[in-house]
C-alpha cells in the first residue's frame, strides 16, 4: 500500500510544486512517483490542470472518476487498478507511436507532446525490461518496481479520489459544490480548529 497508494500524494503535491521549496526537487519526486502508479507526467500535468480549471464540467474535465450515472464496474475493477492499468497501456502505446487522443489534443499544448512521446517511449523500453528480467529470472519480483504494487496496493487512491467529487454537483464553477473537504481523523480536524 505504501507503493500503490501512498505514491499518490507524492505525486499530487509534487506536482502542484508544494511538497519541496524548489521545482527541480518536486520535479524529480512527481516523475518518479509517476512511474510508480503508471501515469504518464505530461499529460497529468495538463489533465490536472484542466480538472483544477473545470472541476466536473462534463466534457472539459479530463479527471472525473465517476461520470452520472456512476459506472459501478468501473470502480470496482480499479479497486485492483484494472481499468485504469489497461487504459494506461493503451495511452502509452499510442503516445509512443507519437499520436494523442482527441481529448488529449485539447489541453496537452502544442510544445509539451514532444515530452509526451518520449516519455511513453521511455516507459515502455522500461516496461519491457522489467518483463524480460522476470522472464529471464522466472520470477515476478522484478516486476515489483515497476507499477504491479500498485494494482493490489493501490485501493486507498481511489477511495480518497471518490470521496472529493462524488455525487457533486456536475457543470458549475463554483468549488463549493463541486468539491469536499476531507478530514481522515479526528486529529486532522480538532488541528485546523474545525
Amino acid at each position: 500500500m505504501l507503493y500503490g497508494s501512498a505514491t499518490d500524494s507524492r505525486w499530487h503535491e509534487c506536482g502542484h510544486g508544494t511538497a519541496f521549496k524548489t521545482r527541480w526537487m518536486n520535479d524529480v519526486v512527481y516523475h518518479i512517483a509517476c512511474f510508480m502508479i503508471m501515469r504518464e507526467p505530461t499529460i497529468w500535468r495538463w489533465s490536472h490542470t484542466r480538472h483544477h480549471t473545470d472541476t466536473i464540467i462534463v466534457g472539459r474535465d479530463p479527471e472525473i472518476i465517476t461520470p452520472r450515472p456512476p459506472d459501478v464496474l468501473s470502480l470496482l475493477l480499479n479497486i485492483f487498478a484494472l481499468k485504469n492499468t489497461v487504459n494506461f497501456f493503451r495511452h502509452l502505446l499510442l503516445h509512443a507511436a507519437g499520436r494523442l487522443t482527441p481529448d488529449e489534443t485539447t489541453f496537452v499544448p502544442e510544445l509539451e507532446r514532444g515530452k509526451v512521446y518520449l516519455v511513453a517511449r521511455i516507459y515502455l523500453a522500461l516496461f519491457a525490461l522489467a518483463v524480460a528480467v522476470c522472464v529471464y529470472e522466472r520470477s515476478i519480483l522484478p516486476a515489483m518496481f515497476v507499477g504491479l504494487p500498485t494494482l493490489y496496493g493501490g485501493w486507498l487512491t481511489l477511495y480518497f479520489g471518490v470521496t472529493q467529487h462524488l455525487g457533486l454537483a456536475e457543470d458549475v464553477l463554483d468549488h463549493r459544490l463541486n468539491s469536499r473537504t476531507v478530514y481522515m481523523t479526528r486529529s486532522s480536524a480538532s488541528s485546523t480548529g474545525t
